[in-house]
C-alpha cells in the first residue's frame, strides 16, 4: 500500500498562532503559496512578524501547519460520513464521494489545496511535503481498506481506478470544467463497483 508518509513536525498552537494559522490559510488557499508573505499573514492576523517567527520559526513551518490542519478536517470531516454510510462497504465508497462534493462546495471552491500546494511544492526536501503526498497515500489507502470486502483479489487495481475518479473530480470542480464534478465521479465509481 505504499511507504509510510513522514509526520512533520507540528507546532503547539498559541490563541495569536491559531489567529496567525486561519489568516494564513485563507490567504495561502485564496492566491497561493508563493504570493503570500509573511508580512501580509501578520497584518491579516493582527500580530507581529516577530510573533509569526517566534511561533513558528519559518514560513515553511506555517505553511507546514496549513495543510496538516486541513488534511485533519477534511478527515475528520470524512470519518462522519463514512460512519453515518453503515457498514455496507460500497455505500461507504459512494459516501467518499458525497463527502468530497460536499468539502468541495462548502470549503474548497478553488480545488484540492493539497493539489494547488504540490503545483508550487514539489520538491521532496520541503517540510510540507509529506504532508501533500501523505495525504493523497490516505486517501489511496483508503479505497483499498474499503474495496479490499468488495473486490479482494483486484482491490489494488480498484482503488487506484477510484482513486483517479475521486482526484479528476477535485481538479475538474477546482476549475470549474463542468457542473458537480464529485457526484459524475460517484456515478462512475458505483459503476466500477459492480
Amino acid at each position: 500500500m505504499g511507504t509510510p508518509a513522514q509526520t512533520p513536525h507540528r507546532i503547539a498552537m498559541t490563541p495569536a498562532a491559531r489567529r496567525a494559522l486561519d489568516a494564513a490559510a485563507r490567504l495561502f488557499y485564496e492566491r497561493g503559496i508563493h504570493a503570500v508573505g509573511v508580512d501580509l499573514i501578520a497584518a491579516e492576523a493582527g500580530v507581529t512578524k516577530k510573533t509569526l517567527y517566534d511561533r513558528f520559526g519559518s514560513k515553511e513551518q506555517i505553511v507546514v501547519e496549513y495543510l496538516a490542519d486541513r488534511d485533519e478536517r477534511w478527515r475528520t470531516f470524512l470519518a462522519e460520513r463514512l460512519d453515518a454510510a453503515g457498514p455496507d462497504p460500497r455505500a461507504r465508497v459512494l459516501a467518499v464521494f458525497d463527502a468530497t462534493g460536499a468539502w468541495a462546495v462548502d470549503l474548497s471552491p478553488r480545488g484540492c489545496s493539497m493539489v494547488n500546494a504540490h503545483a508550487e511544492i514539489s520538491d521532496p526536501t520541503h517540510p510540507a511535503h509529506p504532508v501533500i503526498t501523505g495525504q493523497k497515500q490516505w486517501m489511496l489507502d483508503l479505497f483499498t481498506r474499503l474495496v479490499a470486502d468488495i473486490a479482494p483479489d483486484r482491490a489494488g487495481e480498484l482503488a487506484r481506478a477510484l482513486m483517479l475518479l475521486h482526484e479528476g473530480a477535485l481538479v475538474a470542480h477546482g476549475l470549474g470544467i463542468f457542473p458537480d464534478a464529485a457526484a459524475s465521479a460517484r456515478e462512475q465509481a458505483r459503476a466500477l463497483l459492480g
